[in-house]
């Protein structure tokens, strides 16, 4: 057993001698209390150490001793609708045992190891397993735990148990006499493996028309969410881990202000699941570390929520990853980095920021999974990020900007004229475009592309024209130029505005949101069309048509906006000339 004792204390930064043959990331044990700590730098015998918790009363000469493992999850039955702080303690434990407030050393494994869970054999005596494969399966609330043979073990089946156990308790027996418990450990800094990691071709549906639509992200893919405080991050989240087909939804909640991660951690168990009407805590895992707790864990929390993401990635299933927000992370990052009296960069972040952050959402991904049967789940990555005074040249904006495939980007002045979700619809963009058009083409229309492609050239023209319109008003403009004014109002209010707490519009399928922009652009056309035979713009726009258009998104049926289409052709055809 490697121990030394305290040298320096700076914060939640120690220096511990006497540690000779310690390795990078072993978690460590600090003072009488055993407060949890993860070496980050080695100096001859000397280790450096993050500590997880406040380290208020620590002296100098008390002894460290290193447990000679990383920092690892628990990965197994009961890791659904668990709330977690950053380090896989589970917070309603904890509670029981410390209070409304943590104490210090207090620590809980993240599984329960009391509970007795129905494991289903899907293997027999005999069968060779490799890793990755599927030993069985235990029913854990409405979804199928697939438990997994852990990476790096194989061998010949000579045992295997049917019953109810614990995560602890033996269910298979290899014949090189591993024995294989139905839970299994990870480090966290350690991407799982995999097979091979897929093309980004399957676009990840949210029911959110600005971002399906315009801003698209595909399953395994990458986005983030900047903005100013109030443009609706945390909301925009939450409607993505509603919404969004995907199985499991891991929620981080990194540095984030205590009231407002208290209001996700009651909401969440409240929030029904639109697809199985069962509550959405079912699925999900929390991971609740707040600006207040101490900033080592803040730093160790995105690694544990990604990790257990990887472990229901290498299931089948198709993740979600919600981190809000990033910047919390990095500014962890920058205080620990300035303790060890390295070398700032910009802003004072560390020079490794942007290899820090590249390296987290390189973890995202759909991939082929270890293990017999091809299998296929993937890690969707949305980071939010906090930009100081919502400027987007900063830092985490800049380096997030580079590795991620979306960027939906929150405008407080769209969110303070009420207009949500409040995406700016110029300043943001999808690189997976290219990616899911196929899917698009096959089972939407094959139209979509160019509908939206021409939506996005009006929006960006009628930026030029507001210039205008405020140097010599709107009279002057002719009709052609009015109509597009007049449509990208429809576009921005009918199409893009979406409320997250209409029971019609909170969700809008895909076919639906295809249908919509198809109305307003028929309109468009129609209306050009019409204005050729020389209809005046006026004349359109008293039809009756416009009020119709505005009440689309709260139409229940596809074939309702489906009519709409003809609705708007025939009856704008049907004008005659002014005489």
């Amino acid at each position: 057993m490697i121990s030394g004792t305290i040298s320096r204390i700076s914060g939640p930064v120690i220096m511990a001698k006497g540690m000779k043959g310690s390795k990078m990331y072993d978690v460590v044990k600090v003072g009488a209390e055993a407060l949890r700590g993860e070496i980050i730098r080695l100096e001859g015998d000397e280790a450096v150490i993050q500590v997880y918790e406040d380290t208020t009363g620590l002296t100098l000469g008390e002894a460290v001793e290193n447990t000679e493992t990383p920092l690892s999850v628990e990965l197994g039955p009961g890791l659904l609708a668990s709330i977690y702080d950053g380090v896989q303690r589970p917070l309603p434990v904890l509670l029981k045992l410390s209070g409304d407030f943590i104490g210090r050393g207090i620590t809980a494994p993240g599984l329960d190891r009391s509970k007795k869970w129905a494991f289903a054999p899907s293997v027999k005596n005999g069968d060779t397993l490799g890793h990755g494969d599927v030993i069985g399966t235990v029913k854990e609330f409405q979804f199928e735990h697939r438990v997994l043979v852990p990476p790096k073990v194989s061998g010949k089946v000579t045992e295997i148990r049917a019953g109810s156990f614990t995560v602890e308790e033996i269910v298979c027996v290899l014949d090189n006499k591993i024995r294989l418990p139905m839970m299994q450990s990870w480090p966290v800094r350690i991407p799982r493996p995999h097979i091979k990691k897929l093309d980004p071709l399957l676009p990840l549906i949210t029911g959110q028309r600005v971002f399906d639509c315009m801003f698209p992200v595909t399953k395994g893919g990458t986005a983030m969410i900047p903005g100013g405080f109030g443009t609706g991050k945390t909301v925009s989240e939450q409607t993505l881990a509603k919404w969004s087909d995907t199985q499991i939804v891991v929620y981080i909640g990194c540095g984030e202000r205590g009231n407002e991660m208290t209001d996700v951690l009651e909401e969440f168990p409240e929030l029904v699941d639109p697809r199985t009407k069962l509550p959405l805590i079912e699925r999900t895992i929390l991971i609740a570390n707040t600006s207040n707790m101490p900033v080592a864990a803040r730093e160790a929390s995105i690694y544990t929520g990604i990790t257990i993401a990887e472990y229901f990635r290498d299931m089948g299933y198709d993740v979600a990853l919600l981190a809000d927000s990033t910047s919390r992370w990095g500014e962890a990052l920058r205080e620990v980095s300035g303790r060890l009296e390295e070398m700032p960069g910009e802003e004072g972040y560390p020079a490794y920021l942007a290899t820090r952050l590249s390296a987290f959402y390189e973890r995202a991904g759909r991939v082929i999974c270890l293990g017999a049967g091809e299998r296929n789940g993937s890690i969707t990555v949305v980071g939010a990020v906090s930009p100081p005074g919502g400027d987007f040249s900063e830092p985490i904006t800049q380096n997030t900007l580079r590795v991620v495939g979306t960027f939906w980007a929150l405008d407080t002045n769209l969110a303070y004229r009420r207009h949500f979700p409040s995406v700016n619809w110029i300043k943001s963009y999808s690189l997976y475009l290219d990616c899911i058009s196929e899917w698009y083409d096959k089972n939407i229309a094959r139209d979509w592309r160019e509908l939206r492609e021409k939506a996005m050239y009006l929006l960006q023209k009628e930026v030029e024209l507001q210039e205008i319109v405020q140097l010599v008003g709107p009279d002057a403009l002719p009709d052609s130029e009015k109509a597009i004014l007049d449509v990208t109002r429809m576009i921005r209010e009918d199409f893009l505005q979406q409320s997250a707490y209409s029971d019609t519009d909170s969700f809008c399928p895909i076919e639906k949101q295809y249908l919509m922009l198809k109305v307003i652009m028929t309109y468009y056309e129609q209306a050009n069309l019409a204005m050729n035979r020389g209809v005046s713009l006026r004349q359109v726009q008293v039809l009756p048509l416009k009020a119709t258009i505005g009440r689309m998104k709260d139409a229940g049926e596809v074939d309702e906006v489906r009519k709409m289409i003809d609705e708007v052709t025939s009856a704008i055809a049907r004008l005659e000339v002014e005489r």
